[in-house]
């Protein structure tokens, strides 16, 4: 499994969500198994998402599609502020208690 990680700075979490609902980038379609979203619990506008892909060629073209397609986009990307950080991630281990 491989992971997209991407943090972005936010205005507006409701705002940001609605955008989200909306997948402009296309996530099922472009081979993404699940995500998780993050908030951290002393900034309100931050948010972290975890987008699992089953290979990295396909988180890749996804992170492509969203710098080219998804985040210069001001209707696409409402609440977005700044250049979101990224980076594509491999599982090495996992362990469960």
């Amino acid at each position: 499994m491989t992971t997209l990680r991407v943090e972005l700075e936010i205005r507006d979490y409701g705002l940001w969500r609605s955008a989200f609902d909306k997948d402009a980038g296309g996530r099922e379609s472009s081979g993404m198994r699940r995500y998780r979203i993050f908030r951290p619990v002393d900034n309100d506008h931050q948010v972290m998402l975890d987008l699992d892909f089953d290979t990295t060629a396909d988180a890749g073209a996804f992170l492509e599609t969203l710098r080219t397609k998804v985040w210069p986009s001001p209707d696409k990307a409402p609440a977005k502020v700044g250049a979101p950080t990224t980076r594509i991630l491999q599982v090495v281990d996992v362990h469960e208690y």
